[in-house]
């Protein structure tokens, strides 16, 4: 693919380098000088030191023939402004604009929305973006699924009603897994689930390996494991691996902006649906289990207004005195959502410290997620990685409808659907399996409605839609079943 992007900060290198790690043709164009000097060496691309919003600019680099345009700047406005710009005279090119503006990102969403029936026409969406990215919302879904979990993990699901997750686990010494071959934990239970990948900790260092396991793994105590099972069966997983888990009562959120607001919404929001009775059994009020703090006053005030069910601390979560006064050492999980991801990770891991016995922290990219786990932290969300993943899920065209990096950015789980065009059409699963490269993890056939853990006799069809894990960057694989 030729893909221009606009803007050269911490997700747009991210994004190239991804890109070009996949073999694509990469160009960006970024206004700072500076910043087109520090990265010329770093990225194997064309960068241009000019102004995005400007067509002259976008048409010497071939905006014509790029397959998509994605705009990254730290302006709202300019994004949105050069992707309109950029269809008025190239609406063929696929175009996908960051926003940081929740009322931007909302507006257009309903627009699209209410009136999607127009848009199926010749209309071209709202400012002709085809997808427009708010980091904040995919941050914030990410936590929320991890609290939904009882955060012992980082998860990976498959729509809203899909019956299958991946969650992640550290093996616990003397568990039932721990000494297991992979090939005889059929034994253990019943329950149909699969091990998607496996993270050993290096001999020569303190580093976890990555690798896609085989029948004749074996799995020890310490090792974090992928694992894909039905939701209702994950406590019986959690029993394998040694896990115990006990009953959320009270949960703390440090930091109401952006991502906070986002997370405190969702999760009020699923009290309604009897949520919160789920995970905070016994308790009747929320106030008596859901705290927000945060160090700011007029964000504290914005949010006793908005989330009145909530009981808000205009607070500094490193003081020690109101730690102890309020009893934030005794909660049952605390979530750091700040936009200081340094400040989340020293929180967590201290209040961990104290007693606290879960904690999510927000952190900027998937290489924090050793550390996290190192520092005592439960689940860390990469903030940039999910910004990332939810971007070049839009790129690789309608048959890739989603992709999510794990284990800290090793593998890729892409879900995509079968084209007439791909050659493993009429083909089983044990014909085109390939140890090592990638794994199909679930298999739902056309014109149902329901996943299925796949046999070696399982057929390909055109339409089936497939959840695979490979080698992030490995696009030789995708292109197999998506083209």
């Amino acid at each position: 693919m030729n893909i221009l992007i606009i803007g050269a900060g911490f997700t747009g290198i991210q994004l190239a380098n991804r890109l070009i790690d996949e073999g694509n043709i990469v160009k960006i164009i970024e206004r700072n000088e500076d910043i087109v000097e520090r990265i010329s060496n770093r990225l194997d691309c064309q960068i241009v030191n000019a102004d995005g919003n400007n067509l002259q600019v976008l048409e010497e680099l071939g905006i014509g023939k790029m397959d998509a345009m994605v705009a990254l700047t730290d302006n709202d406005e300019i994004n949105m402004i050069t992707c309109s710009l950029a269809d008025a005279v190239y609406p063929d090119v696929l175009k996908i604009a960051r926003v940081r503006n929740y009322a931007y990102y909302a507006n257009t969403n309903m627009t699209a929305h209410q009136h999607a029936e127009t848009f199926k026409g010749n209309h071209r969406p709202p400012y002709g973006i085809d997808y427009m990215i708010h980091p904040d919302v995919e941050a914030a879904q990410a936590i929320v699924k991890a609290v939904e979990h009882g955060a012992i993990s980082d998860i990976v699901d498959f729509g809203e009603n899909g019956d299958f997750e991946i969650i992640a686990l550290e093996i616990e010494k003397g568990s039932k897994l721990d000494g297991a071959t992979l090939k005889n934990i059929r034994t253990f239970t019943d329950k149909k689930f699969l091990i998607v990948y496996q993270e050993t900790k290096d001999k020569n260092s303190d580093n976890m390996v990555s690798s896609l396991p085989s029948g004749e793994t074996v799995l020890n105590a310490h090792d974090r494991i992928g694992i894909i099972i039905e939701k209702e069966n994950i406590p019986d997983i959690l029993d394998l691996c040694g896990i115990k888990t006990d009953t959320i009562k009270k949960i703390a959120l440090v930091g109401i902006g952006r991502i906070g607001s986002i997370v405190a919404d969702k999760i009020i929001e699923k009290d309604k649906a009897s949520f919160l009775r789920k995970i905070f059994s016994g308790t009747k009020k929320m106030s008596q289990t859901f705290t927000i703090i945060d160090s700011d006053k007029t964000l504290c005030q914005e949010a006793e207004k908005k989330f009145p069910q909530a009981q808000v601390f205009n607070a500094d979560i490193t003081d020690n005195s109101f730690i102890e006064e309020e009893g934030i050492h005794k909660y049952n999980l605390v979530i750091c959502a700040t936009h200081n991801h340094e400040l989340n990770m020293v929180v967590s891991a201290y209040l961990e410290s104290l007693g606290v016995e879960k904690t999510i922290a927000l952190v900027a990219q998937s290489q924090f997620g050793n550390i996290a786990r190192k520092l005592g932290i439960d689940v860390a969300i990469p903030m940039r990685d999910t910004l990332v993943d939810s971007i070049i899920s839009h790129l690789y065209g309608k048959s890739v409808t989603g992709i999510h990096t794990v284990s800290n950015g090793a593998f890729e789980i892409v879900e995509c659907d079968l084209p007439s065009s791909s050659q493993f059409i009429g083909k089983q699963i044990k014909d085109v399996a390939s140890h090592g490269e990638y794994l199909i993890l679930l298999v739902k056939k056309a014109g149902s409605e329901k996943f299925e853990l796949p046999q070696g006799n399982t057929t390909f069809s055109v339409g089936d839609h497939l959840v695979i894990i490979e080698k992030t960057g490995d696009k030789k694989i995708l292109e197999k079943f998506s083209k």
